[in-house]
């Protein structure tokens, strides 16, 4: 589990975090970090939080963001509240370090699922585009649908599409966390995932 001032990065989609807060140290209220984009950095795909509300306070650089289809842009200073249910994608929009503190509300394990996904990339074991093979991905999403999906699909169609692609990935030795993150999983499950599509291409060659 996560303490404040702990470091992870990704160094696939560029992103680095830094727990200043996390739900151990706030009763699951909220977890707030600080995350580093580097230039041409991008968070995986687009999702929604159906449970959850984000606020970002940029302290450096530019970040876009397209909401429900529209895309904005904050800069030094600005604040940006994605409201749950609303669909997203963020990205740095400069050419420098994008630096902004999140504050994710509850927290519901989000530390344990962020876990996972940048230990998966350190480990090679995403594509490109930071993301996992389709049979982990559905491991891991059934395991968080509850507060994570994807927009525009119904929410039924992606739980039957789980309902058949979790099994087939457990059934391959995947697990709902990896790394960093297996630890605080087995507390309670991660809940949240800055996740993309279902079904990524296998053109990288992930396992």
């Amino acid at each position: 589990m996560f303490r404040a001032g702990d470091t992870i990065e990704n160094s696939v989609t560029g992103e680095r975090v830094t727990f200043i807060s996390t739900a151990r140290e706030t009763a699951g209220k909220v977890t707030i970090i600080q995350v580093t984009v580097r230039p041409g950095g991008f968070v995986a795909a687009a999702h929604i939080h159906p449970r959850q509300q984000e606020t970002f306070r940029i302290v450096s650089g530019r970040i876009g963001v397209r909401l429900n289809g529209r895309i904005i842009e904050r800069g030094q200073g600005e604040v940006l509240t994605i409201e749950a249910g609303v669909a997203h994608k963020f990205w740095n929009a400069a050419n420098e370090d994008l630096v902004f503190v999140a504050e994710v509300r509850p927290s519901l394990e989000f530390e344990s699922l962020i876990g996972t996904m940048f230990s998966l990339a350190a480990a090679g074991k995403t594509n490109r585009k930071g993301m996992p093979n389709p049979f982990r991905l559905a491991v891991i999403a059934k395991a968080h649908f509850d507060v994570v999906q994807l927009p525009i699909i119904p929410a039924w169609m992606q739980k039957t599409a789980l309902a058949f692609g979790s099994p087939l990935g457990k059934a391959l030795g995947y697990r709902e966390a990896y790394g960093s993150a297996t630890d605080a999983f087995s507390r309670g499950g991660a809940q949240e995932l800055m996740m993309g599509a279902l079904a990524p291409t296998l053109e990288d060659g992930v396992a």
